[in-house]
């Protein structure tokens, strides 16, 4: 299973987005942009299909931008991966009448297990995980 550039970088925005969320407080592209490290002209393509999705929503006007449609604790990797690809993980084999059956039930399987993995993490717990590691310190 290989993920897309795009997948990445709509993860990157959702998780800029859950570090600076505060209900009704957005985010200017441009910013976004620059502390992800994401070209800005393809972040906003990238924000308008998470804005389709329900992910995220914009704000217009002088103070415009984008912020999160739900808290970080409500949106999953398994959401993000969904509004880029439609699927978490799929397979064509899962429709091929010529695929073993054993095959695919080994597909669906793994198929289970990627989404309830995807699904099990929170922008809530990304953020936690990089909170703990600012905590700690080397000797």
């Amino acid at each position: 299973m290989k993920l897309s550039v795009k997948s990445d970088y709509a993860a990157r925005a959702v998780l800029g987005l859950a570090r600076q969320y505060q209900p009704g407080v957005s985010v200017r592209v441009e910013d976004l942009a620059a502390e992800q490290g994401v070209p800005a002209s393809y972040l906003i393509q990238i924000l308008i299909e998470l804005k389709s999705k329900q992910i995220v929503k914009s704000q217009r006007g002088k103070e415009g931008g984008y912020m999160l449609a739900r808290s970080p604790a409500e949106i999953t990797l398994g959401d993000i991966l969904r509004s880029v690809h439609g699927q978490v993980f799929d397979t064509p084999a899962l429709g091929d009448a010529n695929c073993p059956v054993e095959l695919r039930d080994a597909w669906r399987q793994l198929q289970k297990a990627v989404e309830a993995a995807a699904d099990g993490i929170t922008f809530h717990q990304l953020l936690e995980a990089s909170q703990s590691k600012e905590k700690m310190y080397y000797i």
